[in-house]
């Protein structure tokens, strides 16, 4: 029997290193991320603890097993040894830092986590039992109730990840901060979305995300959910406009553009623009501020609520670019910018 005798306590946010703003969770099942198998799952599948949505915790909520928890729980261990998860990140890339959280879980978390690495052409339980691993975080110390950022330095490109919680315990969240590898290798001259976050599209900067919806959302597959699920700004009460700049996956010639201010209605940019450039060197702080000076691709042009407006435009004229700077007139929310174009040298 489940009982639902309270209101939802929703964990707080991670205060994110620039390791983790400026790259992409890996382990976000809106990419395909999956998990694919653990030692146990008694209390709470590993897959809750990939849901994009921060942890909740239900006071009095409790399932046919125990106390219901947000995330991967495995029941106490009597024996030697220690539990695990294996999953498969929805892209292969590089891979930055760690996020354990281990938000409600107070005299049920982990003392302690350690992560490795393969790269593998498949799903399969026999062929990653063989897989060559590697151990890309070493055994770190865990607290309860709190977010865990971990920094990974390793440059390899890697596909799945087992997570070791020693001996037993749980994990509410795990993000898995990196950069998307070879996604469009050999797309050839096919129309694609060069900025999408599953190709390697990536933000740079931002002047602002007050109501704490990340710049990233802007990328994601698929429309919005809700208008949680995008860029918003916050009421500008002063002159001028809001702006991000975003990094392509790979140079390319922008044809069409796509911007979608789903579930926007009283808050949606009364207008917005893009200027594009090929950056071949410099710090994110750099390109920001160069970005100012680029050339135009969309001049200012007028957006509606909730809906999707499609702007062709001349690409060729500014060449294969890298970087484009995203201007909304004067501030509000957008739910995904799809930049639609071919990959160029």
């Amino acid at each position: 029997m489940v009982r639902f005798p309270g209101p939802p306590i929703v964990a707080p946010p991670a205060d994110l290193p620039d390791w983790a703003q400026r790259t992409v969770n890996l382990a976000n099942p809106r990419l395909g991320a999956v998990a694919l198998a653990a030692s146990d799952e008694f209390f709470a599948p590993a897959a809750r603890m990939l849901t994009p949505d921060p942890a909740v915790f239900i006071p009095g909520q409790y399932d046919d097993h125990g106390k219901w928890m947000d995330g991967w729980e495995s029941r106490r261990k009597r024996g030697p040894g220690h539990d695990w998860a294996v999953v498969k990140l929805g892209v292969p890339g590089r891979i930055h830092g760690f996020d354990v959280d281990t938000s409600h879980f107070i005299g049920n978390y982990p003392p302690a986590v350690s992560i490795e690495a393969t790269h593998a052409a498949s799903d399969d339980a026999e062929v990653l039992a063989l897989a060559s691993w590697q151990e890309i975080l070493a055994p770190s110390s865990l607290g309860p109730n709190r977010h865990h950022l971990l920094p990974c330095r390793n440059g390899e490109t890697w596909t799945h990840l087992r997570v070791n919680i020693y001996p037993d315990g749980g994990i509410a969240r795990l993000r898995v901060y990196g950069e998307v590898c070879g996604a469009l290798d050999g797309a050839g001259d096919a129309l694609v979305d060069l900025v999408a976050l599953e190709h390697g599209g990536r933000p740079v900067a931002w002047n602002d995300a007050s109501f704490g919806s990340a710049v990233a959302n802007l990328l994601l597959p698929g429309r919005g959910r809700d208008m949680g699920d995008g860029w918003e700004t916050r009421r500008r009460r002063e002159p001028g406009h809001d702006w991000c700049v975003l990094a392509l996956a790979t140079p390319g010639v922008i044809e069409e553009i796509e911007v979608d201010t789903a579930y926007f209605k009283g808050n949606f940019p009364d207008r917005c623009s893009l200027q594009a450039a090929r950056v071949e060197a410099g710090t994110d702080g750099s390109i920001a501020n160069q970005s100012l000076f680029w050339g135009t691709l969309l001049p200012e042009s007028r957006l509606s609520m909730d809906a999707v407006h499609r702007f062709a435009v001349d690409g060729a004229a500014l060449g294969p670019v890298t970087h484009v700077r995203f201007n909304i007139f004067p501030d509000g929310g957008v739910s995904r910018l799809r930049l639609w174009g071919r990959a160029g040298p």
